[in-house]
């Protein structure tokens, strides 16, 4: 970010007319994130989970800015049910279907900024960049710099939503909280730009 825009051998996101969106992924497993909650005086809530290790969920999403336009999350979610053959977390080619459903649903070019695993780093993934460099930039955040990705204010206001304290009976229970609460946020514009503000990065028209 420079000043809030970001910028490449002076072109910046207003320059293309293109939306900013920063990318993270997280892991919700069937262990619920733990909340205050409210209990008698002397017992501990316990919240009890279920013993059996079904699977996991993962979920890949971009929080897209334009200045002028209502903040964006767009998201990806994969299932992993420990079968025989299944990929256990995303593959490139799940990154590059997040990317191109943004471009659709945006319908302007996008300046990407995720960090450097390894899998935003491969071949495949720098050959789909160089191949669409007419909507597509990419920058990489620096390492162990996730205070700047507002992403990470997403996956905080999930956890201390509906998946705090949830004792989930199933994979596809947790999938289906997962979804309401990241649906809900996508009808608050307003703590998407928190989630920004919170980095302290700025945009700006120009």
């Amino acid at each position: 970010m420079e000043g809030g825009g970001v910028a490449a051998g002076g072109t910046t996101a207003a320059d293309l007319g293109a939306w900013v969106c920063f990318e993270d992924e997280c892991g919700p497993t069937m262990r619920p994130p733990v909340a205050r909650t409210w209990g008698r005086r002397g017992a501990t809530p316990v919240v009890k989970v279920p013993g059996r290790r079904e699977g996991r969920a993962s979920v890949a999403a971009l929080a897209c800015y334009r200045p002028g336009q209502r903040s964006r999350l767009i998201y990806r979610m994969h299932r992993y049910r420990r079968r025989k053959g299944e990929a256990a977390s995303f593959t490139w080619r799940h990154y590059r279907d997040l990317i191109v459903m943004a471009h659709v649903q945006l319908g302007a070019p996008i300046v990407l900024v995720w960090d450097n695993l390894n899998r935003h780093l491969c071949p495949e993934m720098r050959h789909f960049i160089a191949d669409n460099g007419d909507w597509l930039r990419v920058f990489q955040l620096p390492s162990y710099a996730s205070d700047l990705n507002p992403v990470e204010g997403i996956w905080s206001l999930l956890n201390r939503g509906g998946l705090a304290n949830l004792a989930a009976t199933s994979l596809d229970h947790l999938v289906r909280v997962i979804k309401r609460g990241l649906k809900k946020i996508q009808y608050r514009p307003h703590l998407i730009d928190g989630c920004l503000a919170g980095t302290g990065l700025l945009l700006k028209s120009s």
